[in-house]
């Protein structure tokens, strides 16, 4: 059976919860960026400007965030898990995180004033990693539970950091499920970017974390404005948190027009979306998609609140588009820069020249509103996180085996 692109269009109204786009917008971003650029591992991650590529597509500008970069870690999660767990501490120490650098959270002090603290969660691989790195930076423990399915090589990359980690035999949502189970039982805290009701502060924190890397990329673009953010949505906390930065950012402006992408096998977002009848849809069962990173069936509701005022296309997508979008970053056009992007970080772009290059898609390229005048940027939220699957991707063009 032949997968095809879905796409569903709306029209923004910018009818939310105001309050909900203020704690994800620069004003608060740039505090968010100081604590993480107290890590002795900080540095801006590239901004990649695909020049020759952008002309090739027939765009104005195609610009890549590339987080293979960050904190060493391959991937963009451990923004969201460092200032989680750095607010958490801080809330328990009745202290501004502001007081906290590094350097002061990391000491002795803490742990002997506060004892030794668990942090559990649920994965695919660059969450969990992310996690257990902050918890070993701060001298504190971590347990990771994966989704059946998930790497070795991503197991062994957590486990390197000192975490407990483990392959379920559920998905993704039902190993969230187990994870919460084991912090209630162990009084260990859940940190989660998935939020259901009852659950919100701590996934908060991580979507709020995220806004860091939207704030170096406004600051790199400097005077560019994108008329289009391509955003890949697993849960839909980084593509929330980044839509709330940018509706922040642009609120006095014309919305540069975001596009939320998924993999047709774990397409949450479309599906509630489409269905536009106020409740969450969700996709349960095996999700078979080369896309890690994105296979997450069901919505985290503060995410979504904010994508349903402000993204204004949704689309669901086969795994080849995914491929195609590794293979372009990693083989640039003349002298623009190499991306390393992996499988998810790599979905967004791969969407964009697909919508540009394949003639049979003239529907999606006008419903995108794409033109030789877009000034496009995308997240590559990933490098080579897995790198057989990688190789096996980029070089042979095969698919990991389901």
């Amino acid at each position: 059976m032949k997968q095809e692109i879905k796409a569903l269009h709306r029209e923004i109204n910018r009818k939310g919860d105001e309050c909900l786009t203020v704690r994800f917008g620069p004003e608060h971003a740039g505090k968010i960026l100081e604590y993480h650029k107290s890590f002795p591992e900080y540095r801006v991650t590239p901004l990649a400007d695909l020049k020759n590529l952008a002309k090739a597509l027939g765009v104005q500008s195609i610009h890549v965030k590339d987080e293979s970069y960050r904190f060493g870690l391959n991937a963009f999660k451990v923004l969201g898990g460092s200032y989680c767990i750095g607010s958490y501490i801080a809330e328990l120490l009745q202290m501004d995180l502001s007081e906290l650098p590094f350097e002061k959270i990391s000491g002795r002090w803490v742990k002997e004033k506060l004892g030794e603290i668990t942090f559990v969660t649920a994965t695919d691989g660059n969450h969990g990693r992310g996690i257990a790195w902050t918890a070993s930076r701060l001298g504190q423990k971590s347990v990771v539970y994966m989704p059946k399915g998930s790497s070795q090589e991503r197991l062994d990359n957590i486990k390197a950091l000192g975490a407990e980690a483990f392959i379920t035999d559920w998905n993704y949502d039902d190993t969230v499920r187990f994870a919460s189970e084991q912090a209630v039982k162990n009084g260990w805290i859940m940190v989660q970017d998935t939020s259901w009701e009852g659950y919100e502060k701590l996934p908060g924190w991580i979507m709020e974390g995220y806004t860091s890397m939207a704030y170096e990329a406004a600051e790199q673009l400097g005077d560019e404005k994108p008329t289009h953010i391509f955003l890949q949505a697993g849960v839909g906390a980084m593509s929330g948190a980044l839509t709330g930065f940018f509706a922040e950012l642009y609120k006095n402006e014309e919305m540069p027009v975001i596009t939320i992408v998924e993999p047709d096998q774990a397409d949450c977002m479309y599906r509630t979306a489409k269905a536009d009848d106020g409740t969450l849809h969700f996709v349960t069962g095996d999700m078979h998609t080369i896309m890690a990173g994105l296979a997450c069936g069901e919505p985290c509701t503060m995410g979504w609140n904010i994508l349903n005022d402000y993204a204004s296309n949704f689309v669901s997508m086969p795994d080849h588009i995914a491929a195609k979008g590794m293979r372009i970053l990693g083989n640039p056009t003349g002298n623009d820069p190499k991306v390393i992007s992996g499988e998810s970080g790599a979905s967004t772009l791969g969407l964009v020249a697909e919508a540009l290059q394949n003639e049979s898609l003239g529907w999606l390229k006008e419903q995108l509103k794409l033109d030789e005048h877009s000034r496009i940027l995308c997240f590559s939220t990933e490098g080579d996180t897995d790198k057989e699957n990688y190789r096996k991707i980029v070089w042979d063009g095969a698919y990991p085996s389901f």
